[in-house]
């Protein structure tokens, strides 16, 4: 018989009502695990980050990991036998959804801590300091990255309170009824993007036959869009086909930025309380210890924002599904809850419309990485939001305008999903990943938590934080203060690792739901 190796050194239950259990590293075939003197034969290999059954489970069987079901057994499951998608079925989805309302604490934090972040009129705080050129159309996208580009570093030397000057394109903006959900989303997104807290300034560029109108985008006169600015505006508007063409818009574009600069450089980094922070969190290329290490370290780090008077964002509603009761368990009122069912609802409802199931979401990647079904996905994921209750629910990229834990109906695309919550008004991002990924965000830096250390340090260059190191003794508290610790000295201004390498404007990706005309 194969020399039994102890549990604890090869694999990990997460809770003891769990099923299945997780491989730290590849197990080979044949080899025999002891768990407290239950001896376990592993049959076909079991991959790193995988699971594998503890006790036999018989087909339409739960199959539970965290303490709830990821799925059931599509055919009997011997004990030892690796679990993944060949023996595990979703079913149907449960939509009858119920909430529950409790009271949302006053939080005392012990120690109110601080950054230094730039003050605006309406009384946000911005953790960078942007002029944005904005594309009203995908039309008017290379006029607007061409001005942007324009403001290089030695361009910008007089102004060292300006952070840069960043070109906001996509991939819209025509070509879509004038009534529809994209529509309305594209509006929304380009008009409270300009006014996120980490833009002093910004510059429209539209092309002036397309279907998103500047006017009712951005709640501008004819005489706005004509060149009328008031004295003291920190806005300006373009339309390429009033400028001569494109060469005509990107002169106009640079000498409407060099008018801006000298006012946005006027505002300088104070010192803040943490309250003022919004933070986007966001899970990306996830593997099976995302949900392990850094969803539950980004969570606590959410906990500690909430609690010193700020803000945390969840949101990517389809990757929810199977976890909304650790959200409907806790909402702050009856209108929080019905607005959180209404996501969910739009979700089932689009799925019907176009034919898909929302169980395909873990991606090709996901599913190399451990990942299985989208309930599995779900419980890690929803752990980013961490443990307060929920104050808030915000249709895509509408202004968020409370404090705590809040919730936003979006995606599951990371530059979509990132792209709604800075529209919203995020001034940070934690962005946790196992497979790795170099998103860097547009508007907002973005820290990268690599889930396991492997990965981490294989991708050393893109990652800013490695919570791989809870799988090596590390607490989840003592991880999530180091987190908070970068996440505020970020917030003042030290650079993300995705910063360093420049901006990523085709990042900003508004979410443009249904077909094209």
């Amino acid at each position: 018989m194969t020399e039994p190796i102890p549990f604890n050194r090869i694999a990990i239950r997460l809770n003891p009502q769990d099923n299945v259990a997780i491989a730290r590293q590849v197990i080979p075939a044949g080899k025999v695990i002891d768990l407290e003197g239950q001896f376990l034969h592993i049959g076909a290999e079991v991959p790193v980050g995988h699971k594998f059954a503890l006790s036999a489970i018989p087909a339409g069987g739960e199959v539970r990991r965290y303490g709830y079901s990821i799925g059931c057994a599509s055919h009997d499951i011997a004990h030892g036998e690796w679990v993944h998608t060949h023996n595990i079925a979703v079913g149907q989805f449960e939509h009858a959804y119920r909430y529950t309302v409790v009271e949302s604490p006053a939080w005392l934090p012990a120690r109110q801590r601080t950054f230094m972040g730039y003050p605006r009129p309406d009384g946000r705080v911005g953790t960078r300091n942007f002029v944005a050129v904005i594309a009203s159309v995908n039309c008017s996208a290379f006029v607007a990255s061409r001005i942007a580009a324009h403001f290089t570093p030695e361009h910008l030397a007089a102004f060292p309170n300006v952070d840069g000057v960043i070109a906001l394109i996509h991939h819209s903006g025509c070509s879509i009824p004038l009534d529809s959900r994209a529509y309305e989303y594209l509006q929304r997104t380009l008009h409270n993007a300009a006014h996120n807290p980490n833009v002093a300034a910004f510059v429209v560029v539209g092309l002036g036959c397309e279907v998103n109108q500047i006017e009712p985008c951005f709640g501008v006169t004819a005489e706005r869009l004509a060149g009328l600015n008031p004295a003291g505006a920190n806005d300006a508007y373009l339309v390429i086909q009033e400028c001569g063409g494109a060469e005509g818009s990107i002169r106009a574009g640079i000498a409407a930025v060099e008018r801006l600069l000298p006012q946005a450089n006027d505002v300088q980094r104070v010192e803040q309380p943490a309250s003022k922070l919004v933070l986007a969190t966001e899970c990306g290329g996830s593997d099976a210890w995302s949900g392990v290490t850094a969803n539950p370290v980004v969570g606590l780090a959410a906990d500690a924002v909430v609690m010193q008077g700020g803000t945390a964002i969840l949101s990517e509603t389809s990757e929810v599904f199977g976890a909304e009761h650790l959200l409907m368990s806790r909402v702050t009122s009856a209108a929080v809850g019905e607005k959180l069912i209404a996501c969910f609802q739009g979700w089932n409802e689009l799925a019907a419309r176009y034919g898909f199931s929302i169980d395909n979401n873990p991606s090709p990647g996901n599913k190399v990485g451990g990942l299985t079904t989208i309930f599995e996905k779900s419980l890690g994921a929803v752990s980013k939001g961490g443990s307060t209750p929920l104050n808030g629910v915000y249709f895509y990229a509408e202004t968020i305008d409370r404090s705590g834990l809040v919730f936003m109906d979006t995606p599951g695309n990371d530059p979509a999903s990132i792209t709604g919550m800075i529209a919203g008004g995020a001034n940070l991002v934690l962005f946790t990943t196992g497979r790795g990924s170099v998103f860097g965000g547009s508007l907002v830096p973005t820290l990268k938590v690599a889930s396991n250390s492997a990965m981490f340090v294989k991708m050393e260059a893109d990652m800013d934080f490695n919570a791989g190191a809870v799988l090596d003794g590390l607490s989840l508290a003592e991880a999530s203060e180091r987190l908070f610790d970068l996440l505020l000295a970020t917030a003042s201004g030290q650079p993300s690792q995705a910063e360093r390498l420049g901006p990523h404007e085709q990042e900003f990706v508004p979410w443009v739901p249904g077909g094209l005309l």
